[in-house]
């Protein structure tokens, strides 16, 4: 059995330590009030017991809590008492130095809490160590100057979870959409150099790559392109070749015809666009930002967004050929085709693409083999959304997410009272713990309905304060973003401020738990009829919360469906500290992803899918729901019907297949997940027993993003747990 350090590095279970501690406080009092033997051998038994159940690494803090109420269990209450007075007096010469701690044991990968906070990244590399340094410091900087204490507080008790702390000291943002069109057709400046409009299809496919790599690292989250913005280039290239084909055969002589230049021009557009897309892929892929990632960036596949003729046509050509480049992956060190994590890609389901007999058909079904081998491309209905996303002249409105499943309000720009949506972003994101106000109030349903309220109004001011913290920024803090056209066009030093009001950018109030809330206080899962109506009434109430916000501040306050990743680890600790190991609720190390059917829950795709539908409408700032599928590549007719499913029932929704390589004996297909004698989740090659993490490419879905770096336990535990929908 393995326990957290303090540091966050991982060391082993050692019950000498603890009872070397408790023999410490016992010695510290008179002998009438000592412990006997027997009743430290209790308390000892009691502990390791205690440790086991947990089915997971408790930390240092958690078992000595254990111990604290395990002394007091004997009613040795002075020696409790000096046990607490010596633990809290080690508390406070810790915390002069706590940051320093956690930055050392980053430094030396021995971090094991920090290795696994994010899926995408790899701790060992230097970039990465350098970011999570500026992070620990960042942390420390916002817990003791920029929160209020009870925010903080509630903050570490797992109450609320103030997200991204450890950008939170910079005045950066969350995730965007991208006006790449504005940045091609009107000129850029990347990195102090003016970059023109492209003229040709691979030139506007390598300056959106270095723009991409700029964005990223100029902001926190995750940005949308849409390849509606790069497609006009296309033309561009094809006029470029007509004229050099046409002067090739003058020169050599060569009778042409007109119909003859077309043909060559076409082949080289063709190869044209190969080209420019292999850029994207491999740009994105090996581009690293400077938080020691690749950019979280997302690509929009939407045919309708341009018109048609032409273009259309292009744009079509331009997706055919992502499909086509996505699901031959990209190369791992060995010279395997494996899973790539970016870009992840959106494909939109059209009335022009999702029938049999619809003019690209063709593509569905390059996606539909797409999603079945490589996880991408996730779906978006257009129908669905246009019935939810209704903007203020009361058009529907079709347009991607900010990252993986953020989405913007709809907005009528007002001075053109047309719509607008890229170059707005997100302002940031404050989550609430919906399972622990359920446990707070002991089932009782007039005082959840208080706390929710206490616990909003946490949420609200938290918000407020990221708000505020951008309030004032001035563009030059990121000239790509703020002054050269991926955000905005402002004059140096000009502030974002008229960006963060009236509907421009969104501030995220995220949720999570809505399964483990309904399990708690009405017995049942929220997908069973008598659970369904109290959690469509949580909703409810954190909707209308947002909107009593909005109206007060002018700022667009928007119900998010929280991504957790590592942050579900966190509550599902947290919970169980406050509450213990409750069945259904807080027995699991993971809590569910914002209204998701758990993933434990029996229920078919088409099922599932209608009945999320509901909480989607319900969670118009961010949301996305998935299937889990066995491997579907030979079973591509099913793919297509839950495609066609979504397309009339759900707005956006994923398929989760696997994608697994061992470079120790080559295996491709599941990598499993099991249990070691320290009774810790690891992952085994199913053909040789591999169990090293550095000789295997592992590829799941993580919360909207695949995630190739492996996950913390909660997180792994939550996966191994994923029950088939199809």
């Amino acid at each position: 059995m393995k326990i957290i350090k303090r540091s966050g590095s991982e060391d082993v279970f050692d019950l000498g330590k603890i009872e070397a501690a408790i023999r410490k406080a016992n010695d510290s009092v008179i002998d009438y009030e000592k412990l006997s033997e027997a009743q430290v051998t209790e308390i000892l038994n009691n502990v390791e017991i205690a440790c086991e159940n947990m089915k997971r690494s408790p930390s240092v803090e958690e078992i000595q809590d254990m111990v604290e109420n395990q002394i007091m269990n004997q009613r040795a209450f002075n020696v409790a008492r000096n046990y607490i007075t010596y633990r809290y007096r080690r508390e406070l010469i810790r915390k002069s130095n706590s940051t320093d701690e956690q930055i050392l044991s980053l430094l030396e990968c021995n971090n094991e809490e920090v290795k696994q906070e994010n899926s995408n990244k790899n701790p060992t590399v230097n970039s990465v160590q350098r970011d999570y340094m500026a992070g620990e410091v960042s942390k420390d900087i916002t817990k003791r100057f920029l929160l209020d204490e009870d925010i903080v507080e509630a903050h570490e008790l797992g109450l609320i979870h103030f997200h991204d702390a450890d950008y939170f000291a910079q005045h950066m943002h969350n995730c965007c959409l991208v006006n790449l069109e504005d940045m091609l057709q009107n000129g850029t400046v990347i990195s102090e150099t003016m970059i023109d409009r492209p003229k040709s299809f691979s030139t506007a496919c390598n300056i959106a790559t270095q723009a991409i790599a700029q964005i990223a690292s100029s902001q926190y989250g995750g940005q949308s392109i849409s390849l509606s913005h790069l497609a006009p280039f296309v033309q561009v290239s094809r006029e470029k070749f007509r004229r050099t084909v046409r002067e090739e055969l003058e020169e050599t002589g060569v009778a042409w015809t007109e119909e003859m230049v077309n043909k060559i021009a076409e082949l080289r557009v063709k190869e044209e666009i190969n080209r420019g897309v292999q850029m994207i892929q491999y740009q994105v892929i090996t581009l690293m930002t400077t938080n020691g990632q690749a950019p979280f960036v997302t690509v929009f596949m939407y045919l309708d967004e341009v018109p048609e003729g032409q273009l259309r046509d292009d744009l079509a050509s331009v997706i055919e050929e992502v499909l086509h480049q996505r699901i031959q992956g990209v190369k791992n060190e060995k010279g395997v085709f494996i899973t790539p994590a970016f870009p992840k890609l959106i494909y939109v389901l059209e009335e022009d693409n999702i029938h049999e007999d619809s003019k690209y058909w063709y593509l569905t079904k390059l996606a539909a083999e797409c999603t079945a081998k490589r996880m991408v491309p996730d779906y978006i209905s257009e129908k669905k959304m246009k019935e939810l996303k209704v903007d203020k002249n009361g058009d529907g409105q079709c347009y991607t997410c900010m990252g993986c499943r953020s989405f913007l309000t709809p907005y009528v720009d007002p001075e053109t009272n047309l719509p607008k949506y890229y170059g707005r972003f997100n302002q940031g994101v404050v989550t609430i713990n919906l399972v622990d106000a359920a446990c707070s109030s002991g089932g009782d349903e007039d005082k959840f309905w208080e706390i929710l309220d206490e616990r909003l109004e946490l949420c609200h001011r938290a918000l407020l304060i990221r708000h505020e913290r951008l309030m004032g920024t001035p563009s030059d803090v990121a000239p790509i973003l703020w002054q050269n056209g991926a955000l905005a066009r402002l004059k140096k030093g000009e502030t974002i401020d008229s960006l963060l009001l009236n509907g421009y950018s969104t501030i995220s109030l995220g949720y999570a738990g809505l399964c483990e809330c309904t399990r708690y206080m009405k017995g049942v899962s929220h997908t069973d009829p008598a659970g369904t109506p109290f959690a469509i009434q949580v909703m409810k109430r954190l909707n209308s919360a947002c909107a009593e916000w909005r109206a007060k501040h002018h700022i667009d306050f928007s119900l998010y469906g929280t991504p957790l990743e590592s942050t579900t680890y966190k509550f599902a600790k947290c919970l169980q500290k406050r509450f213990g190991f409750l069945p259904g609720v807080t027995d699991k190390n993971y809590i569910t992803n914002s209204y998701h059917v758990h993933v434990t829950e029996e229920i078919n795709a088409f099922d599932k899918l209608k009945f999320e539908s509901q909480f989607q409408e319900l969670s118009p700032g961010g949301a996305i729901s998935y299937v889990e599928v066995p491997n579907m590549q030979n079973n591509l007719e099913a793919v297509l019907s839950v495609m066609q499913y979504i397309y009339d029932n759900i707005m956006y929704a994923e398929l989760n297949t696997k994608s697994d390589y061992c470079q120790e004996c080559g295996y491709s297909g599941e990598i499993h997940i099991i249990e070691d004698k320290s009774k810790k989740l690891v992952w085994e090659c199913p053909n040789c027993g591999n169990r090293d993490q550095n000789r295997m490419s592992v590829a799941r879905r993580t919360c909207g993003y695949i995630g190739t770096q492996f996950w913390n336990q909660g997180r792994t535990q939550e996966i191994k747990e994923r029950v088939l929908h199809l």
